[in-house]
């Protein structure tokens, strides 16, 4: 099983995995019933959840009933316990939307939510993150997660990003980050996808994260909050969802 999602998603692209996914992985998660993981984002439970990655795939990362991974499970419970996300009236932005939210974000009487991506056929406008066509002070909530890794320029992306953003309002732009690095590590000589996957853990990523991620925001103007929400959580409670249990939420907000 690992060794076919690996293969899968190394070959299929994303937008095609999100469209057709949801009909496939229900019957197998039939094989997976039992009472050991719950999803916060669906409600289902498990007696583990799929594996997913590349280098190699996780264990017990993939909701096989509405695909939510890692973090989308803690982010979820994030927006539910620290923030006014589902109670609000909110214009909400959503660069590169992931499958397990779209659909649900949609469907909150709460939310103005617009879908934006550079392709995906999921979207309901079309960008380059660097060019938002949006005039400035029209969101008071962007979405932007797993993209600043891929993109040429991440400080002239989050500015796009606080420019549409109103004054007070706030972005969650998570991305992968080795812990271990105190510096970004980027080198745009690396052009070999192969030495790309090697460096940066992905053939289409151009940098890799380190500990300085808030302050990468800070330089694009944001006022960042870096929450260790997870670290505080009871143990077994990370557990029974299977949050990864160092991830730091980036809450950046423009003043």
């Amino acid at each position: 099983m690992k060794r076919l999602i690996s293969f899968i998603i190394r070959k299929i692209p994303r937008h095609i995995l999100q469209r057709f996914a949801h009909l496939v992985l229900p019957m197998v998660g039939f094989f997976y019933r039992g009472n050991t993981v719950e999803c916060t984002v669906c409600g289902h439970t498990f007696r583990k959840f799929l594996p997913y990655g590349r280098m190699p795939p996780r264990p017990n990362a993939l909701c096989p009933h509405c695909l939510s991974l890692e973090r989308h499970r803690l982010l979820w419970q994030y927006l539910k316990e620290k923030t006014d996300f589902f109670e609000a009236q909110h214009k909400v932005l959503h660069i590169a939307p992931e499958a397990s939210f779209i659909s649900r974000f949609k469907k909150m009487p709460n939310l103005d939510y617009t879908t934006g991506d550079l392709v995906s056929p999921l979207a309901d406008v079309h960008f380059d993150v660097h060019e938002i066509p949006f005039e400035d002070n029209t969101f008071d909530i962007v979405f932007c997660n797993h993209v600043m890794e891929h993109v040429d320029d991440d400080i002239k992306a989050m500015g796009e990003i606080r420019r549409v953003l109103k004054p007070g309002g706030w972005a969650i732009m998570q991305s992968p980050q080795d812990y271990d690095l105190e510096v970004t590590y980027e080198d745009p000589t690396i052009t070999d996808p192969k030495a790309r996957e090697e460096a940066f853990l992905q053939t289409d990523h151009v940098r890799l994260f380190g500990l300085d991620y808030g302050k990468r925001m800070e330089r694009a103007g944001f006022r960042v909050k870096e929450d260790r929400y997870v670290m505080e959580m009871d143990p077994k409670r990370v557990a029974r969802h299977a949050f990864m249990d160092d991830e730091i939420i980036y809450f950046a907000q423009k003043d």
